[in-house]
């Protein structure tokens, strides 16, 4: 396996913006090669952050040097056919979430990565940051308890009755506003927090979810609200929420036997992890009243300004990728990991269609943790 010498880029819409940013923040070169299928938005976007761009897929492909990493930032339905070009013209790839939209799909560009010596590796990144390996920590460090109940909401707002047609990123690409009602906050949003439980707390065995409409959204959208009961293979049983309609809530809440566990923003990489423990008062039994910070142990990572709903770094996920090139070993964010939690995503979305149990079929071990949060 060769060391990543460059990264390139295919799709310079709304979300490229949001790396590049990322990228500066972080210190890291530059994209050597860019590419989009709209020239117009090519131009605007190379030219804006000053980036080399080619005219067709082909020639990014073929002019991007050995050992190369992709990063992918199509829109979901083309993520698997643009992974696997990548994949066969002998280039590493990241893809943005979903990674595809079949479970077929995205455990055939597992196996194909596997069989040509590449990476293949998966958004969201936002599990390699502060707040979730703080709180990974927490938990290993027994801080409340053997783990009961995880409470995950990923709820953003009355989005059906914002100015989304407005919101347009640095580089003036638009929000894709189509491509994310249609396909839905449970394939764009759940991975958030199922990277982080599986992360933390390993397998999934079996899902149960229920998904509605609740809003009346322009086009042929998907549901934009669903909730899942997830049970883990070390008996653990988690409730992740999504939804475009409810009061902004990216809360998640680890309820242990000594007390609860609380990130209060899953888009912020700073987020502070707080503990609250119980009390007994007289007959009755409390949690106390002031929450204890859970610091990091020591430097983490480069944090980024807040740009619209997020302040995540989204450098995190190739910058992990370039380290485990570099160290011949594969990706946290990619392998089984990767496969595991889109089966997850995916199984949620069939239970809810079914009206059953799912269960899952691949294997996961729990993350290992970032050297800093060790």
């Amino acid at each position: 396996m060769q060391y990543v010498t460059a990264i390139g880029i295919i799709g310079c819409g709304f979300v490229a913006d949001l790396y590049m940013g990322s990228f500066r923040a972080s210190g890291m070169d530059d994209p050597c090669l860019v590419f989009d299928h709209d020239p117009a938005r090519l131009e605007r976007f190379s030219a804006h952050w000053s980036l080399k761009n080619a005219a067709t897929m082909e020639g990014f492909l073929e002019h991007l040097p050995n050992g190369a990493l992709v990063l992918n930032l199509t829109n979901p339905a083309a993520h698997a056919a643009v992974s696997t070009s990548i994949l066969e013209a002998g280039l590493h790839v990241y893809s943005e979430k979903p990674a595809a939209l079949e479970f077929d799909e995205v455990e055939a560009l597992v196996n194909l990565a596997k069989s040509r010596g590449l990476q293949f590796a998966s958004a969201p990144c936002s599990v390699l940051g502060e707040a979730a390996q703080v709180l990974f920590k927490a938990v290993r460090d027994g801080v409340c308890g053997t783990p009961r109940l995880v409470y995950a909401e990923l709820d953003d707002g009355f989005i059906p009755g914002a100015p989304y047609q407005d919101w347009v990123s640095a580089s003036g690409a638009p929000w894709p506003f189509e491509d994310e009602f249609q396909t839905g906050s449970t394939l764009e949003h759940a991975g958030y927090y199922l990277s982080w439980l599986i992360a933390c707390f390993g397998r999934v065995e079996s899902v149960v979810a229920a998904n509605e409409a609740v809003a009346q959204l322009p086009g042929e959208a998907a549901a934009d609200f669903s909730c899942t009961i997830l049970r883990f293979a070390n008996g653990l049983t988690a409730r992740l929420t999504c939804s475009i309609m409810a009061s902004h809530d990216h809360s998640l809440r680890v309820f242990g036997d000594l007390g609860v566990l609380q990130v209060g923003e899953a888009w912020n990489n700073a987020a502070s992890v707080t503990f609250k423990s119980r009390k007994k008062l007289r007959r009755r039994l409390i949690e106390g009243p002031v929450a204890r910070r859970i610091r990091p142990p020591g430097k983490t990572h480069p944090k980024v300004k807040r740009t619209g709903a997020a302040s995540m770094n989204f450098a995190l996920g190739p910058m992990e990728v370039v380290d485990a090139i570099g160290a011949g070993r594969t990706s946290r964010l990619g392998g089984d990991f990767a496969l595991h939690q889109a089966e997850v995503t995916l199984a949620i979305l069939k239970s809810a269609r079914d009206g059953r149990r799912i269960s899952l079929t691949s294997d996961v071990s729990e993350m290992e943790p970032m050297p800093w949060a060790r």
